[in-house]
């Protein structure tokens, strides 16, 4: 079949160019007839990973002899969005509700204004304003479009925060903390970023940013490795390359396909170099049907940080972000490098839709899809300075069986029951793809 035009219908504020570059396909295109069904499946999957539609049809309108129209229907998103902030300060839910006794005075609050698809061309600006554990303001804006190819884009970052309390230190792999009445912390960071996206599925970023980090007197002090030499005051420009790639069915929840992060950073830049070192980071996930319902998943992420030599500040491995074991919430282990390798089989028991009254129609059904597995993770962190923790430079794995609860709008649930190579279980809550 021969494409003769593409139509699309049902865009109010998206432009039309940004949905035929995300679709691929243009007139003169072929496609196999046998291909078909699976090839405007693929081209409906890319727009509605795009975040900006809740849903998307593709149907081949018009056949005659070997021609034939493309009509692409999208219902758009909600884009303005502004958003409660109610955060924990500490690493999970589980840390914050049984070490630190739930303790409000380590929530933030605030509100996040977010305004996706501000000129129709998918660029995003979020303004936040945050009181609390950390008092931070930030604004962020990212253009992916700024020229006719549809190749190159930019972007704008801003942020600055401070702290009364600050991770100090870290004893028998659990955080230390130290509070004061006057601000402890302040960090200004400022930048740009450029982006390139000839592919459909691949984008290059690189990142130029100018970060400055202020300590009180009492942390040199006291802990005069936190930023290294027993100093207050640290600046350093940071340049960084990222290259995303994705080519699954979901970005939101993904059951097939492949994801690709691998960044190369160089974090110390001629005088500004206060913190030198160079990085370099991969994160893959791989996504497969087993049989019917059911869904494998391996993962991988992985670090490493040249010198070893870095200062405390610099020192984050397993047990921050979201690169940990599943059973290991509780614990950190510092480090300059670290290897992590996730497994999953999973299966949908439940796929339903909740009805909402009073809202328009096109938002008024949630999608529900409810997966039942079983994981096993294995990890290694490597420290040169701080590796006297009972998990430090050792071969570390956990498992567990839990549910993930995902719906749209980027949510997911997950319950975890685990269980760590020190025999402790647990119950663990989080809010983020567990790859």
């Amino acid at each position: 079949m021969v494409i003769r035009q593409v139509a699309v219908k049902g865009n109010k504020k998206t432009r039309t160019n940004v949905i035929l570059r995300e679709l691929g396909l243009a007139p003169g295109d072929t496609i196999r007839l046998r291909h078909l069904s699976v090839e405007l499946e693929a081209r409906r999957k890319q727009l509605i990973n795009t975040s900006l539609f809740l849903n998307v049809h593709v149907n081949v309108m018009n056949w005659e002899a070997d021609y034939a129209d493309i009509v692409v229907t999208v219902s758009e998103r909600w884009y303005t969005f502004p958003i409660p902030i109610f955060e924990l300060a500490d690493r999970n839910f589980n840390q914050w509700w049984v070490e630190q006794k739930r303790s409000l005075n380590r929530v933030n609050v605030g509100v996040s204004l977010y305004q996706s698809n501000l000129t129709g061309r998918n660029d995003d600006v979020r303004a936040e304003f945050q009181i609390g554990y950390t008092q931070r303001v930030s604004l962020n804006y990212d253009l992916p479009y700024i020229d006719k190819s549809f190749r190159h884009g930019m972007g704008l970052i801003f942020s600055y925060s401070r702290n009364r309390e600050i991770n100090d230190s870290t004893a028998g792999n659990k955080q230390h903390f130290f509070r004061k009445d006057e601000f402890l912390r302040q960090v200004y960071t400022a930048g740009l970023s450029y982006s390139y996206r000839k592919a459909i599925h691949t984008r290059h970023q690189v990142f130029l940013t100018y970060t400055a980090e202020k300590i009180g007197d009492s942390i040199a002090i006291l802990h005069p490795g936190y930023l290294g030499g027993g100093r207050k005051e640290i600046r350093y420009l940071n340049l960084m390359y990222r290259l995303r790639y994705s080519k699954a069915d979901s970005w939101t929840y993904p059951l097939k396909g492949v994801l690709l992060l691998a960044e190369l950073e160089k974090m110390g830049i001629g005088p500004l170099n206060d913190i030198d070192h160079v990085r370099l980071r991969l994160r893959v996930a791989r996504y497969w049907p087993l049989f019917h319902k059911t869904y494998g998943v391996l993962g991988l992420r992985a670090q490493t940080k040249l010198p070893a030599d870095q200062p405390y500040l610099d020192q984050r491995a397993m047990g921050y972000q979201e690169d940990y074991l599943r059973g290991l919430e509780y614990f950190v282990v510092d480090g300059t490098s670290f290897l992590i390798v996730r497994s999953t089989m999973k299966r949908e028991v439940m796929n339903f839709n909740v009805y909402l009254p009073l809202v328009p129609a096109k938002f008024s059904s949630v999608p529900f899809r409810v997966m039942l597995k079983v994981y096993t993770d294995a990890g290694y962190s490597y420290s040169k300075q701080y590796g006297y923790g009972m998990l430090n430079n050792r071969f570390l794995y956990t498992g567990g069986l839990g549910l993930d609860i995902a719906s749209f709008y980027d949510a997911c649930l997950r319950v975890e029951y685990s269980i760590n190579q020190l025999g402790q279980k647990g119950l663990f809550l989080h809010t983020k793809l567990d790859m």
